[in-house]
């Protein structure tokens, strides 16, 4: 779009630009960048335009976006034109991806790419590897406290490693997901270091202040995050002789993205990951963003916008690189996160699908889908050009994300409920199999999540720890199921790794002072590859489950209406145990699945004849996609087994 003012301020921006900058060749960099720098001036004024050096800022923007257009291979710029062409691709069913630390999965980074085969034996062809970036020995909030942002922790491994990985990984046509943590750094980072020293303008990185006036005025309004291991959003630096700002954990130090200098460093940070060859970058914590007094400093305005120039400037830069917003809020909030009032996303194309995921394990509690069909029918419609991250478990606690208007709607009151749901994944009923931690406990609010792994949630570690059969049974039935709405409902899902084999909770945590204070250790596992060996031995639990899995995976591939364009209708049933919705194909509306869930232990039914759209089908040529049979149907009632999925088909 051509406008005076901004195109203005190109001209004089590409007049002034560095000869080493200018003598590149630059075409597509220019193309792009004229094509977005009306939005991108739009944006950066916004956020920045009352300050004097507005345009020395501007300058130093477009210079770093040139800089890494230089640096990007040409492969990636081969990569970047495809993918413009096929804007789409990441919609696709193809798509499966495992969430995974590579030194609990296999040591460092050499030994994840030696176990590339056992990954692609399963059919994921997407790896989000969790936080893999320098920093301190200590306590790192699980690599979230960064020290440095462009130098792999050598306790994982090398950049040349990491290539090397990347290299494989496109041979098998692979894609990479690493973390780029927005929010803040560690405070042995050298900006935090320099701020430290006296360095006004590194202080001015961080939000920190010389007396408790301000971050007082802050804690008003601010909830606490981490409220048992890290009261408060402020600690007091000695060094420093200030309060700083520490959102997360005392020695994780938040960003000052008011400050345009962080947003062009943070910029630059993102075009480097995206050069080294990573495909998607997961933006971790970006709901905190911009902070505001009188606010809780969560999902404000400005940090839409920040997200929306990060896009705009990637556009140019490096158009084929996706990201992911880390925004684990509730559904009228998230939704914002792919951007408002467009087609194509605007600021992340993937977000994490949190409540689905928490309103499923509402529905295993429960034993019944009234919530999760409430909550369904309430969770906003995505952009067309964005998709859902659909997941059951992550490195993550399990917060219950639920609205309470939902959960007085499916007929619970929303305190008594949440205490309900927390009490039975932390085993304190009798009919409750489940073995969790309890995490993140508030005295002050009574807020508390849920730390565990998929395995001991779900009831497999009792079955087996009790030599209980229908326990074990019944469990290895849940995980199923639960991998079966992920792979089905619309999206890219995303299988937590150790799940695929069964993994139980790991309490040696509390052997390391670093992590004993912090529960979510409990589910993150060291892979145990004598365990793993078992996926080939028929008849155990972990053949069981990597074989069900690796099937339901293929299937999914081969199925076009699993691929994600709004191609989902919730489907009204009377039967409160069932959760049904069906799927089609956009290209070709005659093809549909109906995907049916029963949480509930018994046998169910659901009326052929009542279910919207089903009215024209013919039962008796219904099949079930995953395992190729015939469901059983009586007088045009579908039986579906206990804690059993369909996706049915006419064949």
């Amino acid at each position: 779009m051509y406008e005076q003012v901004s195109h203005t301020l190109l001209n004089d921006i590409l007049n002034q630009i560095k000869p080493e900058i200018s003598s590149q060749d630059l075409r597509h960099f220019y193309t792009r960048l004229g094509a977005n720098f009306y939005a991108i001036y739009t944006l950066f004024d916004k956020l920045y335009g009352d300050r004097e050096d507005f345009k020395q800022q501007a300058q130093h923007l477009v210079e770093a976006m040139a800089r890494q257009y230089i640096n990007r291979s040409d492969k990636l710029k081969q990569k970047d034109i495809k993918r413009e062409k096929d804007y789409n691709w990441f919609l696709n069913q193809q798509w499966v991806g495992m969430a995974l630390y590579s030194n609990g999965f296999a040591g460092d980074l050499k030994g994840l790419k030696s176990q590339l085969s056992y990954v692609q034996e399963l059919g994921v062809n997407l790896l989000h590897i969790m936080p893999i970036l320098r920093c301190p020995e200590g306590f790192s909030d699980g690599g979230y406290a960064v020290s440095d942002f462009r130098q792999i922790d050598a306790r994982v491994g090398t950049l040349t490693e990491l290539h090397e990985l990347i290299e494989a990984m496109e041979q098998r046509e692979m894609l990479l997901t690493l973390d780029v943590v927005l929010n803040h750094t560690s405070d042995e980072h050298v900006w935090a270091q320099e701020a430290r020293a006296g360095n006004a303008a590194y202080q001015d990185y961080y939000y920190t202040f010389e007396t408790r006036n301000i971050p007082d005025m802050f804690e008003q309004s601010m909830p606490e995050i981490f409220p048992e291991t890290s009261p408060g959003n402020f600690t007091w630096d000695e060094e420093m002789g200030r309060w700083v700002m520490t959102v997360f954990n005392e020695y994780q130090w938040d960003l000052n993205y008011s400050n345009p200098a962080v947003l062009i460093e943070m910029l630059d940070i993102i075009l480097f990951w995206a050069n080294q060859g990573v495909d998607i970058l997961r933006l971790d914590a970006v709901a905190f963003l911009w902070k505001k007094i009188g606010s809780t400093c969560q999902n404000e305005r400005e940090a839409h916008l920040i997200l929306q120039l990060l896009k705009d400037c990637c556009q140019v830069t490096c158009p084929g690189t996706l990201f992911i917003a880390e925004a684990i809020v509730a559904p009228v909030e998230v939704i914002k996160y792919f951007g408002e009032d467009a087609v194509v996303a605007k600021e992340c194309e993937i977000a994490y699908n949190a409540t689905f995921m928490a309103l499923m394990w509402d529905a295993i509690a429960t034993k019944n889908a009234n919530l999760l069909n409430q909550g369904i029918k309430s969770l906003p419609i995505k952009l067309e050009g964005a998709t859902w991250l659909n997941y059951i478990r992550c490195h993550d606690d399990i917060g219950l994300g639920f609205d309470d208007h939902d959960i007085a709607l499916a007929g619970y009151d929303p305190a008594n409920h949440r205490k309900f749901i927390v009490d039975y994944f932390i085993g304190k009923f009798d009919d409750s199999h489940a073995r969790g931690v309890p995490f993140g406990q508030n005295d002050k609010t009574g807020d508390v999540r849920i730390s565990g792994s998929l395995a001991s949630l779900i009831g497999l570690q009792y079955g087996v720890e009790t030599g209980g059969e229908a326990a074990t049974d019944n469990a290895i039935k849940s995980i199923l199921l639960l991998h079966g709405l992920i792979l089905s409902f619309g999206g890219i899902p995303l299988i937590y790794y150790g799940d695929e084999l069964g993994t139980f909770n790991d309490h040696n945590y509390l052997n390391e002072p670093e992590k004993q204070g912090d529960s979510r250790w409990a589910h993150r596992p060291n892979i145990d590859w004598d365990k793993a060996a078992q996926r080939n031995v028929p008849g155990t639990i972990e053949f069981k489950l990597f074989s069900a899995l690796k099937r339901m995976i293929a299937v999914r591939k081969e199925t076009e209406v699993f691929a994600d364009f709004n191609n989902r209708e919730l489907c009204e049933s009377d039967n409160p145990h069932l959760f049904v919705f069906g799927r089609y194909n956009i290209f070709k509306p005659s093809e549909q699945v109906w995907v049916v869930a029963n949480f509930d232990l018994k046998p169910q039914s659901l009326s052929l004849t009542d279910v919207k759209g089903w009215g024209s089908a013919q039962p008796e040529q219904f099949v079930d996609l995953y395992t190729g049979q015939k469901p059983d149907i009586f007088n045009n009632m579908l039986v579906i087994p206990g804690l059993t999925f369909y996706w049915l088909t006419e064949m």
